[in-house]
């Protein structure tokens, strides 16, 4: 692979090196942080955009109830919480002496107030406490209606929070959906979107809507300590280029998962004299998802041809430089429902075998994907490459971001290629994805992209998310994986290594596997 221009970029680092340019000493130790995707809005409890980059920022600002550990099992953030035996209720018991910004001590009414002040919202968040069940009314049963996945919420006292669902199902659900609920201070709804107060590790200082630049500073009194960097400037820089110049630049000091990057400018930028590169496990998933009702993916066996055409381990290997690892299962690998089910390694002779045996005849075939990343356009033409080897008649189609979406949505494909992060970690997901009766134009909006159908999945992954016992439910788990990695609606390609380009100066950078922006709170920086 070349990149163009390398010899002068590599000369403008080595300059920039030697005059010392950087954040910090414009500006003593204060640090900037880029997001490489469009950040939308301060609010994240009431917002109805939302996306990955504003809930970035929400790591910096607040807490919520529960968060991950490195399982990607759910755990109390500022509490620990216990599921009662009846299976309808959960019971949150808060830590002593959490303060927000404004220096109230965190109590069970402001945790009331944040979802007081979300469900009274037309936010997206508001919409995951909800779902779309029959109108009852209505004698024909054509009718459909919105009904709360809670009976109450209720605060016997300063410390205690209690939850009722209104089915065992709902609890595993809940305590996915609480983890991108931030706590906000009782009263502070209206301000929250000019002026967020929370009680995580920094605080708000500014925002320039116009340049998407959000200032924040330290929180000396943050319960788990101070972060040891006093002030943070996050700044949103979406155009690769211009990231990759402010980095070496020094006008961005740390770019956590830049998703605009290619592995060429990764590269070059581990090779500036100022920068480092460092990598860690990651855990969103890059994959090829199949209409599974659409010629000639209708066919399993063409499905399964695609998954032995492709040499992941080359394309890892020679395009990423082992910046990726391969994925047998939508779940990442060290989730505690994980198992790999049928491997697909490279056997091209298998894939031609599967084509003839399937009667394939050389029906054209659109490769789809999003314009925009140079990644995914690299790796995409690698792999037309492959099919067309096995004798695939194949070429390649790309939308904008927001066509290609409504795309997937209406079944106007036959094989695409995205990446999902987040949501996969946990494995309720795998309902999301392949249940057949989470198709997309379903009103409380299905994930079944693939149009996947299987009633002994679907028998399953319903007993999965209802079983409260956790051996059983990993069992299910085990063996929904085992029928979708058999049936492959949708072909796991690899697991994306957490990346975190930073000055060298930058300290203590320990990103988890899920990628968020906890560890900004323990970063260091040295004179």
């Amino acid at each position: 692979m070349s990149f163009p221009g390398r010899s002068l970029i590599l000369l403008f680092a080595i300059l920039t090196a030697i005059a010392g340019i950087s954040c910090r000493d414009r500006g003593g130790n204060s640090v900037t942080i880029a997001l490489s995707d469009k950040f939308g809005s301060l609010d994240t409890l009431t917002g109805s955009g939302s996306g990955a980059a504003d809930d970035r920022v929400r790591t910096l600002i607040f807490n919520s109830l529960i968060k991950k550990n490195e399982k990607f099992e759910y755990v109390g953030e500022i509490g620990d919480y216990k599921i009662g035996d009846d299976s309808l209720t959960i019971t949150y018991t808060l830590k002593d002496g959490i303060k927000f910004h404004n220096g109230k001590v965190l109590t069970s009414a402001d945790v009331k107030y944040s979802f007081d002040t979300m469900f009274a919202s037309n936010g997206s968040k508001r919409e995951s406490f909800f779902e779309t069940v029959p109108d009852e009314s209505d004698p024909e049963k054509k009718a459909e209606k919105k009904v709360s996945h809670f009976t109450s919420i209720e605060t016997p006292d300063p410390k205690t929070v209690v939850f009722k669902v209104t089915r065992p199902a709902l609890i595993n659900q809940t305590l996915s959906n609480l983890v991108t609920i931030p706590i906000i201070p009782e009263g502070t709804g209206d301000s929250q979107k000019s002026n967020p107060v929370g009680s995580g590790p920094f605080k708000f200082v500014s925002y320039n809507s116009v340049n998407s630049i959000v200032m924040l500073e330290a929180n000396a009194d943050y319960w788990e300590g101070a972060p040891k960097v006093p002030r943070l400037t996050v700044k949103t820089i979406p155009d690769a280029s211009a990231l990759q110049n402010e980095l070496l630049s020094g006008g961005v000091d740390i770019a956590p998962n830049p998703t605009n990057l290619s592995p060429d400018s990764l590269k070059i930028l581990n090779e500036a004299p100022a920068l480092k590169v460092e990598q860690g496990s990651g855990s969103n998933i890059q994959y090829i998802g199949f209409n599974t009702q659409a010629t000639p993916f209708n066919d399993a066996r063409i499905r399964q041809a695609v998954a032995y055409a492709i040499d992941r381990e080359k394309i890892i290997n020679e395009l990423f430089r082992g910046q990726s690892k391969i994925a047998y299962s939508i779940l990442p690998d060290g989730s505690w429902a994980y198992t790999p089910g049928t491997k697909y390694s490279y056997e091209p002779a298998k894939a031609r075998q599967l084509l003839q045996d399937a009667g394939y005849k050389g029906e054209l075939v659109k490769f789809k994907f999003a314009a925009g990343n140079s990644a995914i356009k690299q790796y995409s033409e690698i792999i037309l490459s492959s099919l067309r080897e096995v004798g695939f008649n194949v070429e390649i189609e790309t939308l904008e971001f927001q066509a290609m979406i409504d795309s997937l949505k209406n079944g106007q494909f036959q094989i695409n290629t995205a990446i999902w992060i987040g949501g996969n970690q946990d494995p309720i997901f795998l309902r999301d994805l392949f249940a057949s009766n989470e198709s997309p134009e379903r009103k409380n909006g299905g994930r079944n992209r693939a149009r996947y159908s299987n009633s002994e999945f679907d028998k399953v992954i319903e007993e999965a998310v209802n079983t409260v016992d956790k051996a059983k439910a990993k069992e299910l788990y085990i063996k929904a994986q085992e029928i979708v990695s058999r049936d492959l609606p949708m072909l796991p390609l690899w697991y994306p290594a957490n990346t975190v380009i930073a000055n060298k100066k930058i300290g203590n950078i320990k990103i988890n596997a899920s990628g968020d922006w906890s560890f900004v709170k323990d970063i260091t920086v040295s004179q």
